[in-house]
């Protein structure tokens, strides 16, 4: 079978011919190196023209856009498009990324700019506020962002000799910028009357607030603070795109063509024009230019640098040359020297030398060229137009030899025949027409077969077939040169090609992803020699695949680069490099072809190696030699833990529902019971799902999770204090080094990651807002400071955390794939690992981002976990096949057979590891893994007697390990926590059912133990004395969903999922009877009161089913439910049956026959209940939550005294009712514990304590209750029921009017709230709809007045000066009026003005910064900050509330 791995070859871009002159400006730069810094496509290139080297910045994903240099021009700030664009700062030296900054931007990144000392950076974006942003760039923070303008932004700067301050200009306007905290204030340049409003394009800031612009009419406007003070006119021709400050002056760039030097004072020193140049041209634009010392960079539009000396300034040097803009489509080769062609829509052919990395000949066409091609001999030189024709010139002098127009259709593909004899040319006009060279090109046959426009074609080595395809996807066949089709599939079997170029056939159908129908792959070419392929597509992607390559979704190497569709690629003549050509970029790339020997010594030597996007990662499709996946872990990949409702939607939910609660809030709603419940202990370990989740604290207890609650194990006195600010499942668990705080993360919309003090259980920090669904990996770094933790969205967002702060640092998309585990390097915590589902990445942060590299081991593996090792370079991890892999730095250095089956858990000491597995076996390892000190299997024999329990089975799978105290602490798969002990005995210290729901719960009747019975198939018996332990556990064939003891305690019925129960000795758990009478699960089971005469058994078939249990006989059937049944309860009498169906029905049976009785309301409530376990009927209606439509209440319990009725619910909520529940709504006290589904509860016979058993989370929650008068002193975890009606603590008009106030305005397209008043000249009539002012989004329509009024002179309007307000904000506004300077002065607020009013002389000074009503004022009580005020305003913007502090000696 062919290879499907990817091939063992690899490229290095050696050399990009362009430069990016269109659409960008102020883009080249000279290093500090005297190197010139630039990009092209998504490439940053630093070209050294001394040695004529490039070097190449290859961390974007897509076009290049912006660019700035540092103060100390070492370091290069880019910025690029894209849906979600990130500014990228490197090192011009080593090429290598410093920082990313990201999660800010949308669209692309339109200026950017760094400050005076290079602390912070400034962006500029292109969404459709131009959003400006302030950073922090080495932290990756932002410091400051604010809207730009409406319109778009074209350059900005710092002023250099004002901290804090910046200017941006554009599309006719320009602004002043000051940072205060975190806000950016604008002010607008005034032009007055020195000149025109237009458009500004470019800026540099001078000395004592002066700043210079270019403007689009060529004039430079000078600006003295925020006025026009002079303008120099006519500086350029027309638009001035560039200016450059240095010591020397300015430098101004323009679309004229010249560059002009001016002096500090902006006097010009000299013009240097271009056009007028030897290699200038008409139409030369000057788009960016870098004045440094004696040399003048300048880039134009079309995709030159010069650099020019200013002794010698007519006579610049062209450095750099590329295509101009325009699609470039066209590229061939020589067939015998290294030379690249290309044709371009901008209607030139130019031939590259790929030695000298240079432009050698250059000729004007009359069309847009589309493809080319040369001859065998190397001679001629064919071109392919966009109009239909075809032109051929000969190479050596590029002058005509023939010009042919048979089409109309652009001609997109054209080839000589191995010959030489024959030029095939395909055209969008679905034919290959055949032209015989040596006739001067004369048509001698056409092919019509294709239904579609040609794209790609090949010949035969003997010159006689020609392979064809097309747009529609097929593949044609043609004999030459005639052109008649071929039909006979077995003929192209036995051709052989002399290139091949197609995207389609055989050979390379492996280029196409798996169950992909897209043509998104432009160009194809294979290299016969080395059995390579190479493959150019939409994506801006280059592949290397092996040639042939037969089966789809084969493996590849790529590269990133170009940034949007890459047009064509091509092999040079001796396969030395790969020439590949981007569309709109129009850039040539030139890469060199390392075979895999030589790559490895390249490491060593060239920095740009090691770059993550360069350094081709594996494609993700499946290799041939995959080992077989784990059942476990199989599982684990599947689950999504997605939830249809989650706990945060609840408010919603409950706004949505209010209509409803209002209709019934007439009745007066049941007050709630006076009793509480406290959570007392947990039977269970979350083992099933998770790994490395179990360790001992500071003082020796165990930290573990279940459900949503964090467990602190205390094993001396077998006690359990709990964690309880979750409100879902928790999925991780991490400690802090210290041993002494624990980080966990849960599921949920926005899911959040809680730290919290193991000793006082007191939440310290709580994480959330960029983690979707739910968190699965936590980790603190070893100085404790930092926490890293990964998402479950689709791409598995990694997050770097300062934890105490609050603040992300860094974030970036993990894998697509899985991770299970992430761990930050002990020695450098910037550097992190992650590891999962056929891969392991080595990250390192640099700002706001991470970058990662794959692992390199040859065949993927799936990693279960991983750990750092004695020295910050060693990684250990452990693999699904039971291998510890062992890393240094990125590179696998061997591997070691250690486990059977999955390594789930490691865990490293100070010498040495220990490993847990699958297997169920504990192993010690020595620090190099080269000898298994000491093994340990848990089995049943070796159990110590002290345990808490029984195990289920011997060698439980494994899922985490921890040392500390002498002891190892291990938890399984099947919920069990053991402690083994150095000499080998081993304790078992907790456990609960294994995965599947749990259901069945049954106390018994008078003593204090209960029974479980779960999907998990087991039965067991628990203690819930203080020994709280298992007592016994009986396997059985089925799971089983429900359980009851009989009134005397010996017997147990257990109804299982099949249909049938069992009747089980209650001390022995060995069976009595068993019976198989229904197909569907027994949901419910019960014996009737006192002797325990009958059993009733209720199925989900809808019957119930009554035995007699001393003849074990069928004695009734309760027939006429409409659903299965839920619940059942007999009377005391043991005569009635009362059940509950899906249907929410609540039906009657007399017992034992089974008839339906009808009761009507009024005799229901007489009826004395045995037991009461039903949701449905009058007593209970106000259990059902106002969101009843999405939650299910699943079980209740009622207590013995008939006073409290405890619920469960979907929703994971244990709630307490006083007893009768009448009317809606009932008021409760609830508790959060279980995270999903309640499934049963039931009270012990003395209602001492309640019992709940969990769905999902597979645990059994044993609460304590607490009689009326007992105050839980405890943080409380009750939360009183959620809605407040009206009678609870009195009513009052006014807090209700406040209440009910919105201060939220719909947004206008102006800052000005419509006022609530009617000015008095309109109060008589209605203003009518044409009156209103309109109400738009967009610019306001230009009135004739605005254009007539330019010239006129206007009447200089005198300034207004407040000088008394009346009136104070009371009427909604509180704690707003304070005394200042020990009581001389108050302060107040109204309307948007902050008043400090002096009580001796009745003077008032005014705040008049707000730009909206003030709602709230506060003042500093710190005696260091005397007189510091803040007020909040209103704002359309809802995000900037707060914002002034203002000084109330001056305000």
């Amino acid at each position: 079978m062919a290879d499907r791995t990817a091939p063992n070859y690899h490229l290095r871009l050696e050399w990009v011919y362009g430069y990016r002159g269109h659409q960008c400006r102020n883009n080249l730069y000279y290093t500090a190196a005297k190197e010139i810094v630039y990009f092209v496509a998504g490439v940053g290139v630093v070209y050294n023209t001394r040695e004529h080297k490039q070097k190449f910045y290859l961390g974007h994903n897509d076009d290049i856009i912006s660019l700035a240099l540092h103060p100390e021009q070492v370091l290069v700030a880019t910025g690029q498009v894209g849906k979600e664009p990130y500014i990228c700062v490197w090192d011009s030296y080593t090429v290598q990324t410093v920082s990313i900054l990201k999660d800010v931007h949308t669209h692309g990144i339109a200026c950017l700019a760094f400050d005076v000392d290079g602390q912070c950076l400034v962006s500029v974006g292109l969404d459709s506020k131009n959003t400006m942003c302030v950073w922090d760039w080495r932290r990756g923070k932002v410091l400051a962002t604010a809207p730009g303008h409406t319109d778009r932004i074209f350059d900005i700067s710092w002023d250099l000799y004002q901290p804090s301050k910046l200017v941006s200009c554009g599309v006719k306007h320009i602004k002043f910028w000051s940072i205060c905290g975190n806000a950016l204030t604008p002010k607008r340049g005034v032009f007055g009357k020195t000149g025109d409003l237009q458009t500004i394009l470019c800026l540099a800031c001078a000395r004592d607030e002066v700043t210079y612009s270019g403007a689009l009419n060529g004039d430079i406007y000078v600006w003295k603070g925020i006025n026009l003070a002079r303008t120099v006119q006519g500086a350029h021709g027309s638009g001035i795109f560039s200016m450059n400050a240095c010591e020397e002056g300015f430098a101004t760039g323009g679309r004229d063509g010249c560059v002009r030097l001016w002096d500090l004072n902006f006097k010009p020193i000299t013009v240097i024009d271009l056009r007028e140049t030897d290699q200038g041209y008409k139409g030369l634009s000057v788009r960016s230019v870098c004045w440094r010392g004696d040399h003048i960079l300048v880039g134009t539009q079309d995709s030159e640098i010069f650099e020019v000396v200013v002794h010698e300034r007519n006579k610049p040097f062209l450095i750099m040359q590329g295509h101009c803009e325009g699609e470039l489509w066209a590229l061939a080769v020589h067939p015998t020297k290294p030379l690249a062609m290309t044709g371009s829509d901008d209607r030139s052919v130019r031939i590259w030398s790929l030695i000298d990395h240079a432009l050698i000949a250059r000729c004007n066409m009359e069309e847009p060229i589309r493809c080319a091609a040369v001859s065998t001999d190397g001679i001629h030189l064919a071109l392919g137009m966009k109009d239909g024709s075809f032109t051929v010139l000969r190479v050596r002098d590029m002058t005509e030899v023939v010009h042919v127009k048979d089409r109309k259709e652009a001609i997109h593909e054209l080839k000589y025949s191995p010959d030489g004899a024959h030029l095939a040319v395909g055209s969008n006009e679905n034919s290959v027409d055949i032209y015989g060279v040596v006739q001067r090109y004369k048509k001698v046959g056409e092919c019509v077969g294709s239904t579609s426009f040609i794209t790609h074609m090949d010949w035969s080595t003997d010159s006689k077939y020609l392979q064809t395809n097309d747009g529609s996807g097929k593949r044609l066949l043609y004999k030459m040169p005639s052109g008649k089709e071929v039909t006979n599939k077995e003929e192209f079997k036995l051709v052989q090609w002399s290139t091949w170029t197609c995207s389609l056939g055989p050979e390379v159908n492996g280029i196409w992803p798996k169950y992909s129908d897209i043509n998104d792959i432009n160009s194809v070419d294979a290299n016969f020699n080395n059995q390579v392929l190479v493959t150019a597509d939409d994506y801006g992607l280059v592949k290397l695949f092996r040639y042939p390559c037969l089966k789809k979704g084969a493996k590849f190497k790529k590269y990133l680069g170009h940034s949007a569709h890459i047009t064509n690629a091509r092999w040079s003549h001796d396969y030395q490099w790969v020439i590949t050509i981007g569309g709109a970029d129009h850039s040539v790339f030139q890469w060199k072809f390392i075979p895999e020997r030589k790559s490895k010594d390249a490491l060593h030597i060239a920095p740009q190696e090691t770059l993550t996007e360069s350094h081709s990662e594996e494609s993700d499709s499946d290799q041939s030699d995959v080992p077989e996946m784990d059942s476990e872990i199989e599982q684990e990949t599947q689950l999504t833990y997605r939830r249809q409702v989650y706990k945060e939607d609840l408010p919603q939910l409950k706004e949505q529902c209010k209509e409803k609660q209002r209709a019934s809030a007439t009745k007066k709603r049941v007050s709630p019971p006076s009793s509480s419940v406290r959570l007392h202990f947990i039977h269970g370990y979350r083992g099933y799902d998770c790994r490395s989740n179990l360790f001992y604290t500071q003082t020796g207890e165990i930290v573990y999770h279940v459900a949503g609650v964090g467990v602190v194990y205390n094993r001396q006195q077998n006690t359990q204090r709990f964690y309880l600010g979750h409100d879902d499942d928790i999925l991780c668990l991490a400690i802090h080094p210290l041993k002494d705080y624990v980080a966990t993360g849960q599921v949920g919309r926005d899911s959040s990651i809680h730290i919290w003090d193991s000793e006082m259980l007191k939440t310290l920090s709580v994480l959330k807002g960029h983690h979707q669904y739910g968190v699965c990996a936590v980790d603190f770094s070893a100085d404790g400071k930092r926490l890293a933790s990964v998402g479950l969205d689709d791409n598995h967002t990694i997050v770097l955390w300062d934890w105490r702060k609050g603040e992300k640092q860094s974030a970036i998309r993990g894998s697509k794939d899985k991770i299970f585990v992430i761990k930050i390097n002990p020695y450098m915590p910037e550097k992190l690992i992650t590891a999962g589902i056929k891969h392991i990445k080595f990250w390192h942060k640099a700002g706001g981002g991470l970058i990662g590299r794959k692992g390199n081991m040859g065949k993927t593996e799936t990693m279960m976990c991983a750990v750092y090792g004695w020295t910050e370079e060693m990684v250990f991890s452990g693999t699904s096949t039971g291998d510890i892999c062992i890393w240094k730095d990125m590179y696998l250095i061997k591997t070691i057979k250690a486990h059977d089956g999955p390594v789930f858990s490691m865990h490293a000491l100070e010498k040495g590891f220990v490993t847990g597995g699958k297997d169920g076996v504990v192993a010690l390892w020595d620090d190099t893994f080269e000898h298994c000190l000491k093994t340990y299997a848990v089995k049943r024999a070796v159990l110590a007697p002290g345990s808490k329990g029984l195990l289920l089975e011997d060698n439980p799978s494994i899922r985490a390990i921890s040392l500390g105290h002498g002891h190892i602490l291990v938890g399984t798969k099947n919920g069990e926590i053991l402690e083994v002990d150095k000499s080998g005995p081993i304790t078992l210290l907790v456990q609960g059912h294994m995965e599947g729901e749990v259901w069945g719960l049954a106390t018994h009747p008078h003593l204090p133990i209960c029974a479980t019975v779960s999907d998990d198939k087991t039965l067991r018996i628990w203690d819930l004395s203080p020994s709280h332990c298992m007592l016994a556990v009986r396997k059985l064939k089925k799971g089983g969903r429900c359980c009851c003891f009989s009134p005397d305690g010996k017997a147990l019925a257990v109804g299982l999922n099949d249909g049938s129960f069992l009747i089980v000795n209650a001390d022995t758990l060995e069976d009595l009877v068993s019976f198989h009478h229904r197909k569907d699960v027994i949901s419910d089971i019960r014996f009737s009161p006192g002797a325990g005469k009958y059993l009733a058994v209720a199925s989900c078939d809808s019957f119930v089913d009554i035995y007699n249990v001393m003849s074990s006989k069928r004695v009734g059937v309760c027939k006429g439910s409409q659903s299965y049944i839920t619940h059942l309860d007999w009377d005391k009498r043991g005569k009635l049956l009362q059940v509950n169906t899906g249907a929410k029905e609540q039906l009657f049976f007399e017992a034992p026959r089974g008839k339906k009785q009808t009761i009507p309301v009024s005799e229901t409530e007489k009826i004395d209940w045995s037991s009461w376990s039903c949701v449905l009927g009058p007593s209970c209606e106000g259990i059902w939550p106002v969101v009843s439509d999405v939650t299910e209440v699943t079980a209740s319990s009622l207590s013995s005294d008939g006073k409290v009725l405890a619920t469960g619910d979907d929703f994971g909520y244990v709630k307490l009712f006083r007893y009768p529940v009448k009317g809606k709504f009932g008021k409760f006290k609830r508790y959060v514990a279980h995270s999903t589904h309640v499934t049963n509860v039931r009270w012990t016979h003395d209602d001492a304590l309640l019992v709940t058993a969990g769905g999902a989370d597979t645990s059994l929650m044993i609460w304590t209750h607490e009689a009326e008068g007992h105050r839980d002193t405890r943080q409380c975890d009750s939360e009183e029921s959620d809605i407040e009606s009206e009678n609870d603590g009195g009513y009052d008009s006014d807090v209700t009017r406040e209440n009910e106030m919105n201060y939220t305005i719909k947004a206008l397209s102006t800052n000005v709230r419509q006022m609530l008043g009617i000015k008095p000249h309109l109060q008589q009539k209605e203003p009518s709809v044409d009156e209103r002012p309109p109400v738009s989004r967009a610019l306001p329509q230009p009135e004739k007045l605005q254009t007539n009024n330019v010239g006129k002179k206007k009447r200089q309007i005198e300034d207004l000066v407040l000088e008394l307000v009346f009136g104070y904000r009371g009427n909604d506004c509180r704690n707003n009026v304070h005394y200042l300077n020990e009581g001389a002065d108050i302060i107040y607020h109204t309307a948007a003005v902050g008043i400090v009013f002096n009580l001796s002389t009745a003077a008032q000074s005014f705040y008049t910064e707000h730009t909206d009503d003030i709602l709230c004022l506060t003042i500093n009580q710190h005696p260091k900050f005397p007189n510091v005020v803040a007020t909040g305003q209103e704002t359309l913007q809802t995000c900037q509330s707060l914002h002034h502090l203002f000084m109330c000696g001056t305000p």
